[in-house]
């Protein structure tokens, strides 16, 4: 319990740091921001493994956190400017 609320605390404040590193005005709610940020985690975790730089099973650093949220981020931007 207390690693799922660790991870959606740490989610929280990568995805504010990734909202805060990429330039726009994105309207998103401070639990979409967690998502984000959560969501940023597993990509980061999945392309390191992918790319040989994780073993399977090993979470993320930071900073690849981070860069996983603004790639997701900017996805999302693309998904909401084509819709609006």
């Amino acid at each position: 319990m207390m690693s799922i609320l660790g991870t959606i605390f740490v989610g929280l404040i990568v995805g504010l740091i990734a909202r805060a590193v990429k330039p726009g005005d994105d309207k998103l709610g401070w639990i979409m921001t967690a998502v984000l940020g959560v969501g940023g985690s597993f990509l980061a975790s999945y392309a390191g493994a992918a790319l040989g730089l994780y073993r399977q099973g090993d979470a993320a650093g930071f900073i690849a956190s981070v860069i996983g949220s603004v790639v997701l981020l900017f996805v999302y931007g693309l998904i909401k400017g084509k819709s609006a």
